[in-house]
């Protein structure tokens, strides 16, 4: 296919689209790092056997496995252009995104309760690689929230439709995407 003689719209959207995919690819490399360093650091002889993930961690991976049903329908709903209760589940979706940044931060109280530290003299690597990991996430949902309240936006404004659905789109797997590298995240850290 001649991508050079595409219309100019298809060529910006093309555009966008590969430059969203080029920075999953980037964060994902990064995540991969972290949890390299993490599997290398874990044999340190100060790693704390007796750590167990915070029961915060758990309701907020089933927050954030909610919060893409929530996109998944509200995506579908507005391609079928039933533009109240897309916008019902696009507004869920979001709240679902706070409820899961006010969890982690739960769950890192529940981990200092636990008697480890994320930084000073009292720390240790495991609990900071977990603060690394969990704070690095909690920005990329951030920035999934900024997305998706965008979004959110431009639907009651009336832009989407099923013939014009790419920030639709694009929010959607930018969002799908923070909730697969939480659910990563979270396995890598309960089986390893």
């Amino acid at each position: 296919m001649d991508y050079t003689a595409q219309p100019e719209e298809a060529k910006i959207i093309r555009a966008k689209k590969m430059m969203l995919w080029f920075g999953i690819i980037s964060l994902s490399m990064m995540f991969g790092g972290l949890t390299s360093a993490y599997i290398v650091s874990s044999e340190r002889k100060d790693w704390p056997a007796d750590f167990h993930l915070p029961s915060a961690f758990y309701i907020s991976t089933a927050v954030i496995i909610l919060s893409s049903v929530t996109m998944f329908f509200a995506k579908k709903l507005v391609m079928k252009e039933k533009r109240q209760t897309g916008a019902i589940l696009l507004g869920a979706t979001l709240i679902l995104g706070i409820v899961f940044i006010i969890l982690q931060f739960n769950g890192f109280s529940e981990i200092v309760q636990q008697g480890y530290f994320f930084t000073g003299s009292d720390s240790n690597a495991k609990t900071s690689l977990i603060y690394l990991f969990v704070m690095a996430h909690i920005a990329h949902i951030v920035s999934g929230l900024i997305v998706l309240l965008v979004v959110f936006v431009n639907h009651l404004r009336g832009k989407y439709d099923k013939d014009n659905d790419l920030g639709l789109s694009l929010g959607a797997t930018f969002w799908h995407f923070c909730d697969v590298l939480w659910i990563y995240l979270f396995l890598f850290l309960m089986f390893f």
